[in-house]
């Protein structure tokens, strides 16, 4: 290979369209942006608007409602611990952790604390500390030897209360 020979891939740059020059281009007269009026503008198309007629989004009923004070806790399974614990991820003679797991690479961003869930099989006596667990996840552990240990996280409000 020689600096003289190299090219781009076929494909690779790709020419711009050039618009509003002549019919025979392909792209004449209105350049691609159909008719004349405000579809024809740039930034001024609205958006839902059915020419004065009651959008479709205001004529359906609307029905429930977000609760801003929900809990969004990080789901963990069994069988995820259990095929860490068999990789050598975790220790399982050391309690498993928020932070273990995180380290681990188990679970990624925490908002509200972290709920184990019984989602496959437990074999390995292990301590498992979590903001959350299901009953069936509690009972899976206990009947492998181990414990589950339900912390909760301190309310932001508690918080304040304290320091005032």
């Amino acid at each position: 290979m020689k600096l003289n020979e190299i090219r781009d891939n076929p494909g690779a740059r790709k020419r711009r369209m050039r618009v509003g020059r002549g019919m025979g281009s392909g792209k004449g007269k209105q350049s691609g942006r159909g008719g004349k009026g405000q579809t024809a503008r740039s930034g001024v198309a609205i958006g839902g608007f059915e020419g004065g007629q009651m959008p479709l989004y205001r004529r359906i009923p609307k029905r429930g409602f977000t609760n801003f004070f929900r809990k969004e806790f990080t789901p963990i399974n069994l069988g995820v611990i259990q095929a860490a614990v068999d990789a050598k991820k975790l220790d399982a003679k050391a309690p498993v952790t928020i932070e273990a797991l995180k380290a681990a690479g188990l679970i990624g961003r925490v908002r509200d604390g972290v709920r184990l869930l019984a989602k496959g099989a437990i074999t390995t006596k292990l301590t498992v500390k979590v903001t959350g667990a299901s009953k069936a996840a509690i009972a899976a552990v206990e009947a492998a030897g181990g414990s589950v240990e339900v912390e909760q996280k301190p309310e932001p409000a508690a918080d304040e209360a304290a320091k005032a």
